[in-house]
């Protein structure tokens, strides 16, 4: 499947002039620890503030639609309460079979995803939306990755269930943790598919100014 990058095209507005030596406030709008680990990466100082929103999860919504819609929900909600600082926000989702396969609400459901995706390629959407308030700063970017799924019997499920933590997880994985037991291969984006696109987001911050 072609990259979503140009579904919503990133525009940025003229900024306010920067203080000389002065580097803006950077947070990020998300609860995911795995999203807070690839930032770090980039050595780049951020908060971390999580968003008091209820993400919109319709199965049978487009999933650039999704994953765009639920990023600006956060970055907008942050940034009301933060408009001087760097608001970014994220999410992510997997489609298969023109749905989209969110957290798992428990393990019954995070089987069901996995037997689903078993010996097959899936996509992963993620969007990011980037908000601030005091120059009207507004960025959404999208990108897209595929996976592709080794053929799981039932052991082998209950064998990844047990060493993984799936139900905080879209599509009920982690591409990260025991490949060896679910994964044949993907394309596109690694850091994508854990849930932060990091070509994407240097490239964000890059125009924000936070990076390098």
């Amino acid at each position: 499947m072609d990259p979503v990058a140009n579904v919503h095209p990133p525009q940025v507005s003229p900024l306010a002039p920067a203080v000389p030596g002065a580097r803006r406030r950077l947070i990020l709008a998300s609860a995911s620890p795995r999203r807070r680990e690839l930032l770090a990466q980039l050595g780049v100082a951020f908060e971390v503030v999580v968003a008091g929103v209820t993400e919109h999860e319709e199965p049978g919504t487009d999933p650039r639609v999704m994953v765009a819609h639920n990023a600006a929900l956060k970055a907008e909600w942050v940034a009301q309460r933060h408009p001087e600082a760097t608001v970014l926000g994220a999410d992510t989702t997997v489609f298969i079979d023109g749905c989209s396969l969110n957290k798992p609400r428990d393990l019954t459901e995070a089987r069901a995803m996995l037997r689903l995706l078993s010996g097959r390629a899936h996509t992963v959407f993620t969007g990011i939306a980037v908000r601030r308030l005091q120059d009207g700063l507004r960025l959404d970017q999208g990108t897209s990755s595929e996976v592709r799924f080794k053929v799981l019997d039932e052991a082998t499920i209950e064998a990844y269930l047990r060493a993984v933590q799936t139900l905080d997880k879209a599509g009920g994985y982690a591409i990260q943790e025991r490949p060896d037991l679910i994964i044949d291969g993907y394309s596109g984006s690694l850091t994508n598919i854990i849930g932060l696109p990091m070509e994407t987001t240097k490239q964000i911050l890059t125009q924000c100014g936070h990076w390098p």
